[in-house]
């Protein structure tokens, strides 16, 4: 499985997502900024790897001080402008959040580089055995056989490794059950139809890319036996932000009585919002709508709108799968349930 961060020669080494599935290259960031940059240009995207790569960001800060208490200021600047890049994803701030508490915990201290570095390595290595159970624990509501759509990319290429909805799909197919992924092709960056795709070919999964518009139709055929995606935030009665075009997906389910599960580690869900009204949604520029894959398919001097996310209402979910345990409705009390507050 081809990783998504890499740390070596005092960089951090983020694969190329822009360049799937044409070519595998990574793009080397030996500053904070540069991996402020890659996160705002999605050279790295889904929630938990994000939130990693952040971590290493204020990783290489710390160890671009002179001695601690230039070291300090660099991280305190790196925390904020990192908290800056992409305002929906929970991971980001939930990384850089804890790593200000880590380096309030050592004010001064000469080894502050070292335990910085080891922190985000924590936080790396927590993510893969994170989604290794969020995928043990979300097989058992897969059936066998099944057709399972997903949106978007959750897998490995959007966390540390082995991935959230698609960390599901594969612990499903571990345990013999006979799978096919429908992805959707995630307009207007295509992430489902470039990276999901591509990452189950890689690792053998049947898949089938269909245009985002050719869901309610396939439905209705009978066609789809369960949705399963990851998130990007989830508020505290289970609201849910997930890439655009989720929430359209899950009302189609709903319309069709089909399963609609939502995978994601517990660091997704942020207790301090209600409900998803308060999530902040990112609108990116509108050159990503108007261009498709470099190509203008919008005239010139037409307007676009380009928000990134939308927010799939809780009662639109069948559960939440964590690297906890399944939570069903009434997902306020069953996030408390599983010991988030």
């Amino acid at each position: 499985m081809i990783s998504t961060l890499l740390w070596k020669d005092q960089a951090i080494y983020l694969l190329d997502q822009r360049l799937l599935p044409d070519q595998v290259s990574y793009v080397r960031c030996g500053a904070w900024e540069e991996v402020a940059e890659a996160i705002k240009g999605m050279v790295v995207r889904g929630a938990p790897a994000i939130g990693i790569a952040a971590a290493y960001g204020v990783a290489l800060a710390a160890r671009a001080g002179t001695n601690p208490r230039e070291a300090l200021v660099l991280v305190e600047q790196s925390i904020l402008g990192l908290g800056q890049t992409r305002p929906t994803a929970r991971n980001l701030f939930w990384a850089i959040e804890r790593m200000k508490k880590l380096v309030e915990s050592a004010p001064g201290n000469a080894l502050l580089p070292e335990l910085v570095l080891g922190e985000a390595e924590k936080i790396h290595a927590e993510d893969i055995a994170t989604n290794k159970m969020i995928g043990e624990h979300g097989q058992a509501v897969i059936p066998d056989p099944a057709r399972v759509l997903t949106h978007c990319n959750a897998g490995a290429l959007a966390t540390g490794g082995f991935g959230t909805a698609l960390g599901v799909i594969r612990a499903a197919g571990l345990r013999g059950k006979r799978i096919e992924v429908i992805a959707g092709e995630t307009r207007p960056l295509l992430q489902g139809a470039r990276i999901t795709a591509w990452e189950l070919k890689e690792d053998g999964i049947p898949v089938t890319v269909i245009p985002d518009t050719a869901v309610g139709f396939l439905m209705s055929r009978g066609e789809v036996d369960v949705v399963i995606v990851g998130a990007d935030r989830i508020a505290a009665n289970g609201d849910t932000a997930n890439k655009i075009g989720t929430y359209t997906i899950a009302v189609l389910a709903g319309h069709h009585r089909i399963p609609f599960y939502v995978a994601a580690p517990v660091s997704t869900i942020d207790i301090s919002l209600k409900t998803g009204e308060e999530i902040p949604i990112e609108e990116r520029g509108g050159e990503e709508v108007a261009l498709c894959s470099g190509v203008r398919v919008v005239p010139n001097g037409v307007p676009t709108r380009n928000p990134a996310f939308d927010v799939t209402p809780g009662k639109l979910i069948t559960a939440i799968v964590t690297e906890r345990g399944i939570i069903r409705s009434p997902f306020t009390e069953g996030i408390v349930n599983i010991g988030i507050a």
